[in-house]
């Protein structure tokens, strides 16, 4: 069987993609990967002619997708399947034109249970995981059991994307995933909804051996350019003893420098020196909010302001450069919240603050509660597949949302500088424009290549870095 996925564009490796597609291949089928920023994907569906075409969909993404899939299908047969978060969440979407296939979770045995009864000529309509449209009727498919064991699915198929993508076959940097799940209930997360969902299916948070994900990073290592990796698990230190062991074999068997995410609760000193060891250059860490209420009764946080500090401090201390994560809009709170946001940033000190607009994303707690409060202008449809563009929320006027907006772009030029607040409060009362946007970027680009992910690139890396970077997208 040929199966196709198909991509808007490759900002990195789509992890989800590669698993499913090592998957496929490792079962005997072809599969393939156009990208549609760098081709016509209905002429390369065209050309080879699959019997599935596949998408994995983040809200905000969806819209680009169905019409994409309506495109391609207007020209080939084939069976349309959606999965990723937006499909797992939202598996309502089946019952739009010209999809036929949901698939809700995990997509590594699913797909191929799909796939495998297509090519055997078997119904696919009881397929776990799978909520199935035959005939306008849709067959809606409890999830099957978690993946236990994440050593026993074979190493992401990188050719995949290396072989399409020069940029990021030819990138000093790669990104690697370590684990599944997530042991906290964030409410703005779609962590939550998925553990619900699995709900008495399986243990919820995975990890793979630290051998066998060494076996990845040294493959890569021997067969493609790489000076810097980069961990990207919710939580890369969830478990101690994991680390410990990665922290020991490591440098012997890798020996670059990475990055990994952290949480404040979790930071000790014993872990950031483990981690320095063993060449963590770079560590990021929700911050989200300085706003005590808002952290721990709206996001469901439970950690304290002095624990972010302390935490900060502790990495700073260790030599490892931070960058925090910042949600400016939040719902039931104000442009006063934010600034104190960008304040206690300041007090923690980071490599580079970086600030997103809350996006109420559906099947989400907070994202229901924004919903059902009345505080979201439109629908979920109307979600930006960027959290940097606009908030959709319904602030106390239109200058108030402007302001927050604007401070969104400003934010970490004042965590750098602190001496700029006056200045950034009268800036962000002036209309959104492009320079606010520019400053943005360039401040970014500079702090994420020399701070926290900092290698050496050539030039035509670094110019493509560059080019990629500033889309509008």
């Amino acid at each position: 069987m040929r199966i196709l996925f198909a991509l808007k564009q490759i900002d990195y490796e789509p992890q989800g993609i590669l698993h499913l597609s090592s998957a496929l291949k490792a079962a005997g089928h072809e599969v393939a990967l156009t990208v549609a920023s760098a081709e016509d994907p209905v002429q390369f569906g065209m050309e080879f002619a699959p019997h599935v075409i596949a998408y994995s969909v983040t809200t905000g993404s969806q819209g680009y997708y169905l019409e994409l899939n309506r495109r391609i299908r207007e020209r080939l047969e084939a069976f349309s399947a959606f999965g990723g978060p937006h499909a797992t969440f939202f598996p309502e979407m089946v019952e739009e034109e010209g999809v036929d296939g949901v698939c809700r979770g995990e997509g590594e045995e699913a797909l191929l249970d799909l796939v495998s009864a297509m090519e055997r000529g078997e119904p696919v309509s009881a397929i776990a995981n799978w909520w199935i449209k035959t005939d306008g009727h849709v067959h809606r498919n409890p999830p099957r059991p978690l993946i236990t064991d994440l050593d026993a699915l074979p190493l992401p198929d990188r050719k995949l994307v290396y072989e399409k993508d020069r940029f990021t076959r030819r990138s000093r940097l790669k990104h690697f995933i370590t684990g599944r799940g997530c042991p906290y209930n964030c409410t703005y997360c779609f962590n939550q909804a998925f553990n619900a969902l699995y709900h008495g299916k399986g243990r919820l948070v995975r990890r793979r051996s630290v051998d066998n994900v060494l076996e990845e990073v040294r493959w890569v290592k021997t067969n493609y350019p790489l000076e810097f990796v980069v961990f990207l698990d919710d939580i890369f230190i969830v478990s101690v003893d994991w680390v410990e062991e990665f922290c020991r074999k490591y440098p012997q068997a890798v020996g670059l420098p990475f990055f990994c995410n952290v949480r404040a609760n979790l930071v000790t000193r014993e872990l950031m020196q483990q981690l320095k060891r063993a060449g963590c250059a770079s560590v990021g860490m929700g911050v989200e909010t300085a706003d005590d209420r808002l952290r721990n009764e709206l996001l469901k946080r439970r950690m304290s302001r002095e624990q972010i500090i302390q935490a900060c401090r502790t990495i700073r201390e260790e030599g490892i450069n931070l960058i925090t994560t910042n949600m400016l809009g939040l719902p039931t709170g104000s442009l006063e919240t934010d600034f104190a946001t960008l304040e206690l940033n300041v007090a923690c000190r980071p490599g580079y603050a970086n600030a997103f607009l809350y996006q109420p994303y559906p099947r989400t707690a907070l994202g229901d509660f924004t919903q059902q409060q009345g505080l979201m202008e439109g629908s979920f449809d109307d979600i930006s597949s960027s959290a940097w563009d606009r908030s959709i929320l319904r602030f106390n006027s239109p200058q108030e949302k402007r302001q927050v907006e604007n401070l969104n772009n400003l934010l970490a030029i004042a965590v750098e500088w602190p001496r700029l607040l006056p200045l950034v409060r009268w800036l962000i009362r002036l209309p959104r424009n492009t320079l606010f946007w520019l400053a943005y970027k360039l401040w970014k680009g500079y702090a994420i290549k020399k701070r926290i992910h900092p290698y050496h690139a050539s030039l035509a890396e670094y110019v493509e870095t560059i080019r990629r970077f500033m889309r509008f997208d």
